[in-house]
């Protein structure tokens, strides 16, 4: 290996080593290794500068496993900025109430930490301590004078509460004149969520606010999504609230059918007296509906199973699938490219999906551009839009890990963290020596064991 070679690998394991110090709290670890990597800039702006492919610093890694004493130091003797941001936007505070380090958050607070400072998606700790159910934070936040309706790309506060069935914080949200109607970009809004996450607890808090419980969101109501889920408990709690048994779906249905598709017998025997008959089903009684959604569903899978044959068929043989992409398409698609890149690094990145698109368009075969294109919907804090880029990236180059990774953060921003786990997970079987994949897996299984258990808590 030639003597500058070594020399970088030597630094960067260096800096593998500082980062470890600080995740694990080795304060006097830190400090050996923080002189040594100091090249005359100074202590302090050596900690600075050194940081992982995700702009991560000492600082956000101490917070994030609630290492305080280094956090002290860190803040107290080299005077670091407690708002420094990540590739994510993500502050030591957020990654601090992510993680339910809550008096380690409040310190950050009480040390300049501005709480009111989104990530690239718009959470703030607030969102996470909403989301988790860490009531002394939450309740400590507030005090702060922060906004309680601050929006992300996920909703605000309430709907995260609401929507991991956090019954206390959408209780203490409510009391700090929460919006219950607030809403997302989708008409997500926190009733909706705690119907979907099937919690009668918050839905109840919800409704005695003033939520609303007729509207539509994603062509279906709340009363869909109850009967889609079945629980009668929910299901009555909407009705007494007003909620229209006769409201129809994007698909054209009430309630009672979808309940009836999914064979949920008890939500179709609740809503069925109060539905209005249809003249489509030849006996409304209640084994007359459950009886024919059940042949219209049978038909309808049978339609899919076909299309999605045909898909499979398509993707088995991606060359043939695949269009020619001539020279001059190539041409015009590296100068489309070009353009994005640049907008990208001027932090410009609706007009890099502009430009990427029409790489795209040019050149449908090149991954790498539906890969940048996943990373500026992010930046954008649209991970739905990141996550389908992700997949077809995938499609493309399956033996990609980075296409792995694009999937995963897209995943955990939408907070599916056992699916982002898994996809990590792939990227680290194609890559083992990826630690920026093995990290990633480590924190997905974390955050999703972190979620289930603060709500398996709360059911127990």
């Amino acid at each position: 290996m030639a003597p500058d070679a070594s020399a970088a690998l030597a630094v960067r394991e260096k800096v593998q080593q500082f980062l470890n110090a600080a995740q694990t709290g080795n304060l006097d670890l830190l400090k050996k290794l923080a002189k040594q990597l100091d090249d005359g800039k100074g202590l302090a702006q050596t900690v600075v500068d050194v940081k992982d492919a995700n702009q991560r610093g000492a600082l956000h890694f101490a917070a994030r496993e609630g290492q305080a004493e280094v956090c002290k130091y860190l803040l107290e003797e080299l005077k670091m900025d407690v708002n420094t941001q990540d590739e994510d936007g993500d502050t030591p505070l957020t990654h601090a109430a992510r993680q339910g380090h809550t008096a380690l958050a409040k310190y950050l607070v009480d040390h300049g930490a501005d709480p009111s400072i989104p990530s690239g998606l718009g959470t703030t700790a607030l969102h996470h301590s909403a989301g988790t159910g860490d009531i002394e934070l939450l309740k400590f936040l507030l005090s702060k004078d922060i906004n309680v309706d601050s929006q992300s790309d996920a909703g605000t506060p309430l709907i995260w509460a609401a929507g991991h069935g956090q019954q206390d914080a959408v209780k203490v949200l409510l009391e700090h004149n929460a919006n219950p109607d607030a809403k997302t970009d989708d008409d997500i809004t926190p009733l909706l969520s705690a119907v979907a996450a099937g919690s009668l607890a918050c839905l109840e808090l919800l409704i005695k606010a003033g939520a609303t419980v007729n509207f539509t969101a994603g062509g279906a109501t709340p009363l869909h999504i109850a009967a889609d889920i079945g629980s009668p408990e929910i299901i009555n709690c909407l009705l007494q609230a007003g909620a229209d048994p006769n409201a129809i779906d994007e698909d054209g249905w009430k309630p009672a059918q979808v309940a009836a598709l999914r064979g949920n017998k008890v939500a179709v025997e609740i809503l069925l007296p109060v539905t209005a008959p249809i003249e489509s089903i030849p006996e409304w009684s209640v084994d007359g509906i459950l009886q024919h959604m059940q042949e219209r569903g049978k038909e309808e899978g049978q339609n899919k199973k076909a299309v999605r044959s045909n898909e499979l068929k398509d993707s088995a043989n991606p060359e043939r699938s695949l269009p020619e992409v001539s020279a001059e398409a190539k041409s015009k698609a590296a100068e489309a490219k070009a353009r994005a890149d640049d907008a990208f690094r001027r932090k410009e990145y609706m007009a890099a999906v502009d430009a990427y698109t029409q790489a795209i368009d040019f050149d449908p075969t090149d991954a790498t551009l539906l890969s940048n294109r996943s990373l500026c919907w992010i930046r954008l804090g649209q991970p739905d839009q990141a996550l389908a880029d992700a997949r077809a990236c995938k499609a493309l180059r399956p033996d990609w890990p980075k296409a792995c990774y694009r999937e995963g953060a897209a995943l955990r921003l939408l907070q599916k963290f056992e699916d982002a786990a898994n996809a990590f997970y792939e990227g680290v079987t194609l890559n083992p020596e990826n630690m920026e994949l093995v990290t990633a897996f480590r924190e997905a299984v974390e955050a999703g064991r972190k979620f289930h258990g603060t709500q398996q808590q709360k059911e127990s």
